[in-house]
This record gives C-alpha cells, structure tokens and sequence, in this order.
C-alpha cells in the first residue's frame, strides 16, 4: 500500500489514453450541454416562431366577433408564427384551415402595406371582409378599408414583398 499523499507512477502512454479519454467526454458534455441550451431556448420561445397577432385568438374574431385573447397553453404554430388560441375547438377549426382564420397580411396593418409601408398592426382594430380576416394599426383602418376593399387589398398584395423583407 503506498503511504499517504504518495502518487504510483503511471505509464507515459496511459497518462495521455486518460488525458485523451477525459478530453474527449469533456468535448461530448460542452457539445451537449450546448445543445440542450439551444432546444430549450427554442421551445421555450415558441421553437423561434413570432407570435401571431399580439396572441389574440384568429378563430374568435369569426366565432366570437370580437379580438379575444388567446391562451399560452393552446397555441399551434403555421407558416413561420405561433398562434394562441382561447378555446382547443379554435385550435382545431383552425388546423383545418389556417388560411380562411390567419390575418391576409400576418401581423401588420392592411392599410398600411397598400401604401408600402410595413405597420404592425393592433388586433383590436380588424374587419372581416369576404371570409376574410383583415387587421390594421389605428382604428381609422377598417372604415378607410371599406371605402375600397378590392383596391386596399390589390394594392396591399402589389407590396406583400415587403413584409418578407423584415
């Protein structure tokens, strides 16, 4: 038995397999730690996708006629956001067809964008107009949109490149 604070020598060559072998699960547990920090930053951001309309419920504007605000605990995520949604009925209506529920123009104001400017805009000033859920950044918006719908929305279209553009 070697007396206290003694070291037994060890071979040269098993020094560097140990050193190798500690280096490279130090590596692999850096790496996976990595990892793990990166999916839980995701998930717990939605997995990166921008919330929808403020995290006001899309179905509720047609089922309910009013901006309602929709829960954190139901949420569904399509075409590059998350959507919440006050009721799980609204989260399956919406599954089925997220584009007769989604606001045309994502989260920014139609009156706006038909001017080619980029407004995000507030859920509680929208209009539906021909099954179609339109949302806008004052209160002005959906009365000067009813002036000329078919214009608004031609030209809002003319500028939709510039939402992809943000």
């Amino acid at each position: 038995m070697a007396a206290p604070g003694y070291i037994l020598p060890i071979v040269e060559e098993e020094r560097a397999q140990v050193a190798g072998f500690f280096g490279r699960a130090l590596s692999v547990f850096v790496l996976s730690l990595g990892l793990l920090l990166a999916a839980a930053t995701r998930s717990g951001a939605g997995g990166g996708a921008e919330l929808a309309i403020g995290g006001y419920d899309p179905v509720a504007y047609f089922t309910e006629g009013k901006a309602t605000r929709g829960s954190p605990d139901i949420e569904h995520e399509w075409d590059e956001h998350r959507y919440r949604f006050a009721r799980t009925e609204h989260r399956e209506l919406f599954k089925a067809d997220p584009v007769r529920y989604a606001p045309q123009f994502a989260n920014y104001c139609a009156i706006a964008l038909s001017r080619g400017e980029v407004v995000e805009a507030n859920p509680e000033h929208w209009v539906i107009s021909n099954s179609r859920l339109y949302i806008f950044g004052a209160p002005a918006g959906a009365g000067v949109f009813q002036r000329d719908i078919t214009g608004t929305i031609d030209k809002a279209n003319l500028h939709r490149g510039l939402i992809d553009k943000r």
